[in-house]
């Protein structure tokens, strides 16, 4: 059974840190390209940042670049997100996902492997 557990959400004031964890199961996530994505209140889901099958392509989404770093353990078929200097549009409900990745930067989520979700709220 495919299963993708994501962690490490919380409340945050802005400036700070929070690193979010993706354990998959059922499945090795060395044959998928790995993705964030997240979804604010009222908003669509968007891409936060992917990553290549071996780790060696990354691509992250404009407005996280610089302060978000993904990276991935194949080895214990888990996925991570750095969050750094976090700001209050960063709220929102983040899933991980795998998929596949085209021409180096186009994302493609594959059904029926998104996580449930893990909370960051940052507020003052």
């Amino acid at each position: 059974q495919v299963q993708l557990v994501e962690s490490g959400g919380g409340l945050v004031q802005p400036g700070g840190s929070l690193r979010l964890y993706c354990a998959a199961s059922g499945f090795t996530i060395s044959n998928y390209a790995m993705s964030w994505y997240r979804q604010a209140p009222g908003k669509d889901r968007e891409m936060v940042a992917n990553i290549g099958q071996l780790g060696g392509v990354i691509n992250y989404a404009d407005s996280v670049k610089g302060r978000f770093s993904i990276s991935r353990d194949n080895a214990k078929n888990t996925m991570a997100l750095q969050m750094d200097s976090l700001k209050p549009e960063d709220t929102a409900v983040y899933y991980c996902n795998a998929g596949a990745l085209y021409g180096g930067n186009v994302y493609v989520p594959r059904q029926g492997y998104w996580g449930q979700g893990t909370q960051v709220t940052v507020s003052s």
